[in-house]
């Protein structure tokens, strides 16, 4: 295994939109997202694939910005991130509070 594969992946949370939705959910919400964003942050990204709790899968249906791909995983019990990968950032963009309306 070569020194990048284990660095851990760093998470941008600077999107307006992902910091108005996290900024208007109840302090008990706000934390649950907090404790799953403190796990990604100790994470590599083989692991973030490989885990079966965050549900990681891409969105076919849209792209992000540049022409990323998109990518919804399960960020809390009620709600889903939608991200996109830079290089080792993860760039959240926005949270969605059931699995359809991630996609739309």
């Amino acid at each position: 295994m070569n020194h990048k594969s284990r660095q851990t992946v760093r998470l941008d949370l600077n999107n307006p939109v992902f910091q108005r939705m996290l900024f208007n959910l109840s302090k008990n919400g706000q934390h649950n997202i907090l404790n799953t964003l403190r796990k990604l942050a100790n994470m590599t990204w083989q692991q973030i694939y490989a885990d079966y709790g965050l549900k990681w899968e891409a969105i076919l249906s849209k792209k992000g910005p540049s022409g990323k791909k998109l990518y919804s995983f399960r960020i809390d019990k009620g709600f889903r991130g939608v991200a996109y990968r830079d290089g080792l950032w993860l760039r959240l963009l926005s949270l969605h509070p059931d699995h359809d309306s991630t996609y739309q």
